[in-house]
C-alpha cells in the first residue's frame, strides 16, 4: 500500500511541475515580456472586430487602422472578413511600443502581407493618419474610388492629425 502511495505522490509532483511549466509558457506567450522591439508570431485564437485580434491571451490592436465597431455600418462585415482571413492562422506582429486599453498596438502580417492594408484595401476600414503617418493613404484612396467606406464610415476623431495652434502675436481680446 505504501508503495502505491509513494508512486502516486511522485506522479502528483511531476504533474504539478508540468502544470507550473505550462503556466510559465502560457504567461510568456500571453505577452508577459513583450517589448516594443519584440516581434512575435502566433495563432490567432479570436477576432474581436475588424481591427483587434488575439493571439492566445494577447490582445492586439492593428496600428494605424480604424475599422468600424461591430454595431456601426460595415462593422460586422469588417469583423467577419478579418475572422475569415486570420482565425486559426499564424500571424507575425511587430509592436510599436504603445498600448490601447488592454491591447498591444502592432502592425501584423499574414504570410508577409500587412493585415491592415488588406482590410483597408477592401474598403472595410480607414487609414488612421494620426497613428499610421499616412502609411495606408494610397491604399485607402484606391478603395474609396470603388467602395463606399468614406461615406458609410467617417474617419473617427481620434484618427485626425492634431494641429497645434500657435500663440498669436495679437494682444488679448482683439480676436473676433
Amino acid at each position: 500500500m505504501n508503495r502505491i502511495l509513494n508512486r502516486m505522490e511522485r506522479l502528483m509532483r511531476r504533474l504539478a511541475a508540468l502544470a507550473a511549466i505550462g503556466l510559465l509558457l502560457a504567461l510568456i506567450s500571453a505577452g508577459e515580456g513583450v517589448t516594443s522591439s519584440d516581434s512575435f508570431r502566433g495563432v490567432v485564437t479570436r477576432v474581436r472586430d475588424g481591427d483587434t485580434i488575439e493571439i492566445g491571451e494577447i490582445a492586439i490592436r492593428l496600428q494605424g487602422v480604424a475599422a468600424p465597431e461591430l454595431r456601426d455600418p460595415l462593422g460586422r462585415e469588417a469583423g467577419e472578413a478579418m475572422r475569415r482571413l486570420v482565425q486559426g492562422r499564424v500571424v507575425e506582429c511587430r509592436p510599436d511600443g504603445s498600448r490601447s486599453y488592454d491591447r498591444i498596438v502592432a502592425v501584423c502580417f499574414l504570410e508577409g502581407r500587412d493585415i491592415g492594408a488588406w482590410l483597408i484595401g477592401r474598403g472595410l476600414a480607414r487609414d488612421c493618419p494620426r497613428y499610421s503617418k499616412g502609411r495606408y493613404r494610397e491604399i485607402e484612396a484606391a478603395a474609396a474610388a470603388r467602395t463606399a467606406i468614406a461615406s458609410r464610415y467617417p474617419l473617427p476623431r481620434y484618427c485626425k492629425v492634431r494641429v497645434r495652434r500657435l500663440v498669436s502675436d495679437e494682444p488679448a481680446g482683439t480676436r473676433g
